[in-house]
């Protein structure tokens, strides 16, 4: 998992200017990774489900954060006294009376985060192929399979996601 991390790491580093050309970058980044081993799938999917309500928790937060600041022009310190003691039902109704967003209606990949799993993808190349008999080869369009990661936005909190991706889950021993 270092590995990983400083991969991640050192390739942010060096493509940020890819796609922030106009934008320098402040200060290194530094990422975490962690290896965690579970007992039991039920475990596991406590986990991961305390994982997507803290992203949920710390994406109200900064939506409404920054609403405050960009949008109304408190400063950052302000912004955050003013948050300071609020629940999620305030939140929300600061965003909606004040700034007429329902944060219900924002993009799922803001409110539940990223999930990636391993999907079977089908992958369609073009390949050049030749028979014995032929001179000159032929293009042809071949697929084929490859499992890859796939990045979902979806709730993991409840059962559907994982009825509907089983596979993620080997059986308890």
């Amino acid at each position: 998992m270092t590995h990983v991390a400083s991969q991640f790491a050192s390739s942010y580093v060096f493509y940020w200017r890819d796609y922030f050309e106009d934008q320098p970058l402040l200060y290194p980044p530094g990422f975490d990774g962690r290896v965690i081993v579970y007992p039991n799938n039920q475990t596991l999917k406590d986990y991961l489900s305390w994982r997507q309500a803290d992203c949920h928790v710390n994406n109200l937060y900064n939506t409404v954060f920054w609403a405050l600041v960009q949008q109304s022009g408190l400063t950052p310190v302000q912004a955050q006294e003013r948050l300071q003691g609020t629940l999620a039902a305030d939140k929300n109704e600061i965003l909606f009376s004040e700034f007429n967003i329902n944060y219900n209606n924002e993009p799922l990949m803001y409110r539940k985060g990223t999930v990636l799993i391993w999907q079977k993808v089908g992958e369609v190349t073009t390949k050049e192929v030749k028979l014995p008999a032929e001179i000159e080869g032929k293009k042809m369009a071949v697929t084929r399979t490859r499992i890859k990661p796939v990045p979902l936005y979806c709730d993991i909190i409840g059962d559907a996601f994982w009825k509907e991706h089983p596979e993620i889950l080997d059986e308890d021993s």
